[in-house]
């Protein structure tokens, strides 16, 4: 799903802690039934990938929204790097993210959190779907304005639509099959596709970011005319319930609550954006930010570092006091696979054999024991911690789907469940190590002198890890060691963010740590993963140069799936092949978001069943807790 790919694109953001999928419960079987079948032309104000939507027409709030949630306060969000850019248009892949952007502008319909995949109006009241897919017509209501007071219209849609396509390499791909986006009714837009039975495209295109045509295609105060594909720090005109206020560059950027805010009161809103203020300051290095936030320079840490959560906080005077607490979050509904990611258009890098080698030399027993504090578990899916992810052998739909595709795909798929290598013990780690070398000498490769070379040329076999945050250097320093055992030479280069950016943009590297998160409602962005198309697109998803036509076969099968029990199915065919391709070496996951916090801030009684703790979105500023505590600076 598009939130799936907006949002969560951090790749090699996450250093060695791990992202958190967990588990979910069993689905509810109302939930596993066909989309139903709207008739064109008749308007709804949501739409589902399952069943009914849970919220009908007249619903007051979602769920895990407090309407009395009270106004005001300020909150400080800590992230890393800095900034250089406010044109979410050409902005990469975290800058609009971190920097908050985003949150100025709305978009044709927002999801709710407590449901797989629904998504409700926003800017549009409503939508109407063509009985075969293959077009959706978005309403936009009436009073819908950006700051300026100016109307949002149909032809901003449009505009947005195209510019972003235009200039989004991962848009590009995402959207590569919406056709047309035309102006269809004074308050209406329609975009078509170029197949039909799309599932998830109608609701897809409701998460397009809207942006003002008038301000970009207008002059900036120097009467100079702006330019959506460049860079930009002046300050964008924005429609959403924060506007940026001020900033400096690189170092801090403030948001403001929009007190006349045109959707304050839409059901979707409704005790939603409590706080008055919220400012991002920037650091540079991951071990002052911690300091930093001992410090109150900041209130909230999303913790991926094992070490620092065992180690960072317990002895600092205000988490014993109770003023800077360490909480837990289940993290429920979402897929993961997060791994150093193997850049196959380099030759070494081809052989599938050479990709499990390098698995099997990796000890990650000995990591979560020595460095994770026995913390993480191995990942084994790429939608590990969800009900997608593959196990055991095929059955049922899944070996029907695997069956078409028999002479596609590696026929270890039909006999032997992917596992990752263990290697527990001194006499398990030099098993695996015996493996590795023998799988590689069947690649093509042999140890001389110590050193593992190709056998015809006598090249040796290196590997540089790309990365650009220096605490990788605690998890590939004794991966290293490992390599080295069999002759492999390796290295870790640390670049600066933006370098870092432009490299993996132009797939420029032999492997970087990468992750992909996934929703329960995998679709269109599986071809910006793994699909071939992607492949050659400098800027796309598909890090790894993925170009194979099975893969291609069955992510159209999850695509096009009519049922849940299909997408099921049809993922878990699709997780299956990938793994026996040896793509990556997984790292490593937990089923709780692990977060450290200020003590200043109140939280509905009912969290998002999906998504964590929902910060700060429904968090609101509590003036008691802040009175013991200490108000932020």
């Amino acid at each position: 799903m598009r939130h799936a790919l907006i949002g969560r694109l951090l790749a090699a953001s996450l250093a060695f802690g791990a992202l958190t999928p967990a588990a979910q419960a069993a689905p509810d079987p109302a939930s596993q039934t066909a989309p139903e079948k709207v008739p064109s032309g008749v308007w709804r104000h949501a739409v589902t990938l399952m069943g009914e939507p849970k919220y009908g027409a007249d619903f007051k709030h979602f769920d895990y929204a407090d309407p009395a949630a009270p106004k005001g306060g300020l909150v400080r969000l800590g992230a890393q790097g800095g900034f250089d850019n406010f044109n979410i248009v050409v902005a990469g892949r975290k800058g609009d993210l971190e920097n908050g952007i985003a949150q100025i502008y709305d978009t044709l319909m927002t999801e709710s959190a407590d449901e797989p995949f629904s998504s409700y109006g926003l800017i549009a009241e409503g939508l109407r779907l063509a009985d075969d897919l293959s077009a959706v017509t978005y309403r936009l209501r009436e009073g819908a304005r950006w700051h300026d007071g100016q109307p949002i219209t149909p032809e901003d849609v449009v505009w947005s639509f195209t510019v972003q396509k235009e200039n989004s390499p991962s848009l590009a791909a995402y959207y590569h099959t919406v056709t047309k986006a035309e102006v269809t009714g004074p308050r209406e837009v329609t975009f078509t596709f170029a197949e039909a039975g799309n599932r998830e495209l109608p609701q897809v295109i409701g998460q397009l970011r809207v942006l003002p045509k008038h301000w970009w295609t207008g002059q900036d105060a120097q009467g100079r005319p702006r330019d959506v594909t460049q860079t930009t720090l002046e300050i964008p005109l924005g429609s959403g319930p924060y506007r940026l206020a001020k900033f400096e560059p690189g170092r801090s950027a403030t948001y403001e609550r929009v007190a006349d805010y045109w959707g304050k009161d839409l059901p979707v809103n409704v005790g939603r954006y409590n706080f008055g203020t919220m400012r991002f300051e920037y650091f540079r290095d991951a071990t002052v930010q911690i300091e930093a936030l001992k410090g109150d320079l900041y209130d909230f840490r999303a913790e991926n570092i094992a070490r620092n959560w065992a180690t960072a906080y317990d002895d600092f005077p205000a988490v014993k006091e109770g003023r800077l607490v360490k909480e837990e979050f289940p993290d429920r509904g979402n897929g993961n696979m997060q791994a150093f990611a193997f850049n196959t258009r380099r030759a070494k890098f081809a052989d599938p054999r050479v990709r499990r080698a390098f698995n099997l030399a990796m000890n990650f027993e000995e990591m979560n024991r020595a460095l994770f504090y026995g913390l993480y578990k191995r990942i084994d899916s790429y939608f590990y911690g969800s009900e997608l992810a593959s196990s055991g052998l095929p059955q049922g739909e899944e070996l029907a789907i695997l069956e078409s595709v028999r002479d596609k795909v590696p026929a270890s798929v039909f006999t032997t469940p992917y596992t990752n290598p263990v290697s527990g013990t001194p006499d398990a780690v030099r098993a695996n190590l015996r493996e590795a070398v023998r799988l590689f000498k069947e690649a093509g490769y042999e140890l001389r002198g110590g050193q593992m070379v190709n056998a015809k040329t006598g090249e040796p076999l290196t590997v540089e890890f790309l990365e650009f945050q220096n605490v990788f250097e605690r998890v590939i320093l004794p991966y290293a060691a490992q390599l080295k055992l069999i002759g492999i030479q390796s290295s870790l280069r640390v670049i600066d963010q933006a370098q870092y950016q432009n490299r993996i943009r132009a797939f420029d590297f032999d492997v970087t740590t990468a992750s992909w998160p996934e929703s329960l409602s995998p679709g269109n962005e599986q071809r910006e993963y793994w699909g071939s198309a992607a492949a050659g697109k400098e800027g796309s998803r598909n890090l790894i140069g993925i170009k194979d036509a099975g893969i291609d076969a069955l992510i159209d099968r999850v695509i096009f799936a009519k049922d849940r029990p299909t997408v099921l199915a049809a993922t878990h065919a699709l997780d299956r092949v990938l793994l026996a391709h040896d793509f990556v070496v997984p790292q490593w996951a937990s089923n709780v978001s692990r977060t450290i916090r200020w003590n200043r801030f109140a939280h509905p009684k009912v969290l998002p069943t999906y998504g964590s703790s929902g910060f700060p979105t429904t968090w609101w500023y509590d003036e008691a807790l802040a009175a013991k505590t200490g108000a932020p600076r």
